[in-house]
């Protein structure tokens, strides 16, 4: 191949700047409104060992970082219940584990909401759809936590042919009281303009009823993160968190900032009572690796690794979430066999999420129709933290799902390492060069960060 890469080819002479980036492509689906239709990404040699250590780590957010995939799944519910006319009550029976779950979970909120709009078509109900796309978008625009969300929704309003609503009394009216109103007075009231305005309402295809369908995912989550502190209450009350740590990352995170040192050592039974019970036949084996969590700390001690958080969420969700998932770290800190000089010292640095982290890179960094499984995010990331391509075979990638496997490959990234639990268990894991069932506790008791035992020693 020629040093100068020329502008234009045909579709033969293409062949000859292909084949030198790989023998594997991904071939990623773009929206309906984007050409083309599909990109395909070389996915270079993959690689199952660190042989020249362990330079920088980046991980994915929903079900990698934090338990969130359920409140996200819960939101995409609630949307689907609301509109087929079920309203908030059935969100719970709508959907299909075996069937959706694995369709909405790990791309961008515009994909998920597309594919149950196509799912659930038959059974929506435009008065319905008409009623909570109001409610929604007054909700976003007037209470809700992100101002471009809010920009965005007006927008929305005047796309699917309700600008006139802007300017209409009794909108403004539930615009200025929205905040205030019981559920049942705003019900009222958006029940009450529905009728008003359904023939305006632009839902004919599937692109309109995606942008509808995403106003009313948006707010109902968006609700429950402005809402976060019931989270405090539901604890008191025996529930679990809405919002929780995956197992084991609060000591894996310390590991690699490079915190724990030889310290981390009485850590191992901690971390190995974390493995699921699938595991118990491997019992040997575990306890083989508890040993290695303290040369583990030792060698992120001497070099301390890079860390960027990449998500497909838009920045005001991931720092709603991961302000919460770090004081559930802090607590949990508490209870780490560690010197309480070092578990102060540790706590602390767990105090910030903006501040913990070398690069944070969410889909507010690009743009909808630019998120997993496109490279983009993780190509921020790598960007950011400053590894050129030549040192991208000391990058680790973690991710829960299939999109977010695929794009850790597509960025140049060759140990793509997939973190599997519940809701993406029957995801497609072949871009993948490990598959790690038990998590995070897996990757540091039993594979050790993919690192040799002779940089351990």
């Amino acid at each position: 191949m020629t040093s100068v890469i020329p502008k234009f080819v045909d579709a033969k002479d293409l062949c000859q700047y292909i084949s030198p980036l790989g023998n594997t492509f991904a071939l990623v689906q773009n929206p309906p409104f984007v050409f083309p239709p599909y990109e395909a990404y070389p996915l270079g040699a993959a690689r199952t060992c660190l042989d020249d250590g362990l330079e920088a780590v980046v991980m994915d957010m929903d079900g990698t970082t934090t338990t969130t995939e359920a409140l996200c799944i819960e939101s995409l519910a609630t949307m689907v219940s609301c509109m087929t006319g079920k309203g908030k009550s059935g969100a719970c029976e709508v959907l299909n584990p075996d069937r959706d779950y694995p369709n909405i979970i790990g791309n961008s909120t515009t994909l998920h909401v597309e594919y149950l709009v196509n799912r659930y078509k038959d059974q929506i109900q435009p008065m319905a759809v008409c009623e909570h796309f109001i409610r929604a978008a007054a909700w976003n625009m007037c209470c809700g936590i992100d101002p471009r969300r809010g920009t965005e929704a007006r927008t929305s309003l005047i796309t699917q042919g309700l600008s006139d609503l802007l300017a209409f009394p009794d909108f403004n009216e539930l615009c200025d009281k929205l905040g205030t109103q019981t559920a049942e007075e705003t019900t009222s009231a958006c029940r009450s303009l529905a009728p008003l305005w359904l023939s305006r309402l632009k839902m004919e295809n599937t692109p309109n009823l995606t942008r509808i369908g995403i106003e009313i995912y948006y707010q109902h989550y968006h609700e429950l993160l402005a809402n976060m502190n019931a989270s405090v209450q539901r604890v008191a009350d025996g529930r679990p968190r809405l919002i929780e740590p995956m197992p084991g990352i609060g000591i894996a995170l310390a590991l690699l900032k490079g915190w724990l040192g030889e310290s981390a050592a009485p850590l191992g039974e901690r971390v190995a009572s974390l493995l699921q019970k699938s595991y118990a036949s491997k019992r040997q084996e575990i306890g083989m690796g508890m040993p290695h969590l303290g040369e583990l700390g030792a060698y992120f001690k001497r070099n301390p690794v890079k860390l960027a958080l990449v998500t497909s969420s838009i920045a005001t969700e991931a720092n709603f979430v991961l302000g919460e998932v770090f004081r559930v770290i802090v607590d949990e800190i508490g209870d780490w066999e560690i010197p309480a000089e070092m578990r102060e010292r540790i706590q602390l640095g767990f105090s910030d999420p903006m501040r913990f982290y070398d690069a944070f890179i969410t889909a507010s960094d690009s743009s909808e129709i630019r998120l997993k499984p496109h490279r983009d995010l993780y190509s921020i990331a790598l960007n950011t933290l400053g590894v050129p391509p030549e040192r991208f075979h000391r990058v680790a990638g973690f991710e829960d799902s299939e999109s977010g496997v695929i794009a850790i490959r597509a960025a140049g990234i060759p140990l793509s390492c997939a973190l599997p639990f519940t809701m993406t268990a029957k995801h497609g894991f072949e871009a993948a060069t490990w598959i790690c069932p038990g998590g995070m506790p897996e990757v540091m008791v039993l594979r050790h960060f993919f690192l040799p035992e002779s940089l351990l020693a």
